[in-house]
């Protein structure tokens, strides 16, 4: 059975928290105070731990009881706009990872790379953030030592402690996201005054600051690594954040901060406590959470086939990756949806240096052509079949509807691959970085086959291994724009900007565009260059 910490606190999230317009100023206000009072909730200890636990839920459900009929965000299908299940899109569909054969309105604009300001999967990703970073400055608020003074609880302040860290970390984490994704963004915190005004623009490289602020300040009050109950970040998690934010600092904030990323990936490696799992497959499977894998998983998105029933998230990854041929009951789930699949270019990938089989390949391929030419067909691109809701012994998920598997948002072998690229460009040591490479192609190989050598570790190289290692987990949009292959760089892949080859597209495009309606309703944004 998964371990999870649950929220059961309905009436009091949909009356506090209310739902988050697409326009608004990220303000939260009670539906009716007089039955729903923070002070009522918060009477309870237990309700902080409860929040908090929505907190995290935001990350992998979209409403109060799942798979839906009680939406955090009104007016969208809460399958289609959770939080995980657009993260996907955006970091993968617009790459070279993946390409999806649906039709829905705005969702070839991802691969095409000529999405506007109205597209609806952009939007409901700005929404998702900013929905999460709603919920955490509304916890934060009723979290203070003050709040748990007056409310004579002063007995609890060191546990609530750790929990406004936790909380303050998935703030920056939504936030990295929004500064990844889209640059210039409206900021709220929980030290400003909820009503009365839109929120100002914050820059992007004072967003920046902002970030590796709140990461070197929580990270005191977590706990340990591996201390805290599975499924919440520990300082490990607050490391690995800062060595991704300082890994892409040159394109954040305008000046490289290689060192600074290697001494935090190095310190998780070194002190985190946690292991590469011995079977790299196992690490996509119903048990992550319980096999070998969980030893590598630094924080995971949790789900739970019977608790954690939504149509995004893990289902959505797993079932829209299925079709053709492949046989759903070899994936340990009832639904296959024939959506995304991979291009040629991906699969090159792994026709690397040695010449022999990397276990992370993990592809299907009956019946499935290389090349993509009808992109509406299923069948044209090879399959990914890295995700299953079968338990590392084979076995069937709990659900064969809903998933089990867990999604790792982190793992140690980013670590690895993180100081190897600062190591490549001059920030950390290449001995040790050579060394952590091979750690994780021993793995793929199975053997020594697959080692590098030093004059082998080039930028090029690092860019090919973090796609073998890391696809589909959400990291190749970023990682193409950090070696600056994303748009305007010399490399193609099928269908990018639209056409069967593919071709270089506009710059300005490293960036998403503000949702077109939060800049109509607010006066204090301007939209990122490019866009109207």
């Amino acid at each position: 059975m998964k371990r999870y910490i649950k929220f059961n606190i309905l009436a009091f999230l949909i009356a506090t928290f209310g739902m988050v317009s697409c326009t608004g100023d990220l303000d939260t206000l009670p539906i009716d105070p007089n039955e729903s009072t923070p002070d009522i909730i918060y009477a309870d200890k237990g309700a902080y731990k409860q929040v908090l636990a929505k907190c995290y839920a935001g990350l992998a459900v979209s409403g109060q009881q799942g798979p839906a009929g009680k939406p955090d965000i009104s007016g969208i299908d809460e399958g289609f706009s959770t939080y995980l299940r657009q993260y996907f899109k955006a970091q993968e569909l617009s790459t070279d990872e993946a390409e999806c054969a649906w039709g829905d309105a705005g969702l070839s604009d991802y691969h095409d790379q000529n999405w506007t300001s109205s597209n609806p999967f952009i939007t409901a990703m700005y929404n998702r953030i900013f929905y999460q970073i709603t919920l955490v400055n509304e916890f934060l608020r009723e979290a203070t030592d003050a709040k748990l003074d007056s409310r004579g609880q002063s007995d609890i302040k060191a546990e609530v402690a750790e929990y406004r860290a936790e909380a303050r970390l998935l703030r920056a984490l939504s936030y990295l996201h929004a500064l990844d994704m889209y640059g210039n963004v409206p900021f709220v915190t929980d030290e400003h005054v909820v009503g009365g005004t839109f929120p100002q623009q914050i820059m992007r490289a004072d967003l920046f600051n902002f970030v590796e602020t709140e990461l070197l300040e929580s990270v005191n009050d977590l706990k340990e690594p591996q201390a805290n109950e599975y499924g919440r970040v520990d300082k490990a998690a607050a490391w690995m954040l800062l060595a991704r934010l300082y890994l892409n600092a040159e394109v954040y904030a305008g000046t490289a901060r290689y060192a600074d990323a290697a001494t935090y990936a190095k310190r998780t490696i070194d002190e985190g406590g946690y292991n590469l799992s011995p079977e790299y497959a196992h690490l996509f499977m119903a048990d992550n959470d319980v096999s070998g894998a969980a030893q590598e998983v630094i924080f995971p998105i949790t789900f739970d086939g019977q608790r954690t029933q939504t149509w995004g998230g893990m289902t959505y990854l797993i079932a829209a990756g299925i079709g053709g041929d492949m046989p759903k009951d070899q994936f340990g789930t009832n639904q296959g949806w024939g959506g995304n699949r991979t291009t040629s270019a991906f699969v090159d990938k792994f026709a690397d240096i040695s010449g022999d089989t990397d276990s992370r390949a993990m592809f299907f391929t009956t019946n499935q052509s290389l090349d993509i030419v009808d992109r509406t067909r299923f069948q044209d691109g090879y399959a990914i079949s890295k995700w299953k809701n079968l338990t590392s012994d084979g076995m069937a998920g709990s659900n064969g509807d809903f998933m089990d598997t867990d999604f790792p948002m982190i793992r140690l072998a980013e670590a690895h691959l993180i100081y190897a690229e600062c190591a490549v460009r001059g920030g950390a040591d290449r001995v040790i970085a050579l060394g952590y490479i091979n750690d994780l192609r021993l793995r793929a190989y199975g053997d020594n086959s697959g080692d590098l050598t030093d004059a082998e570790m080039t930028e090029s190289f690092i860019l090919d291994e973090r796609a073998r290692e890391l696809y589909w987990e959400g990291h190749r949009r970023t990682d193409l724009i950090r070696f600056g292959q994303f748009t305007d760089g010399t490399y193609l892949w099928p269908w990018k900007g639209g056409v069967a080859d593919g071709k270089t597209t506009e710059s300005f495009r490293n960036l998403f565009p503000l949702p077109a309606a939060d800049v109509g309703a607010n006066t204090n944004l301007k939209q990122n260059e490019g866009y109207n």
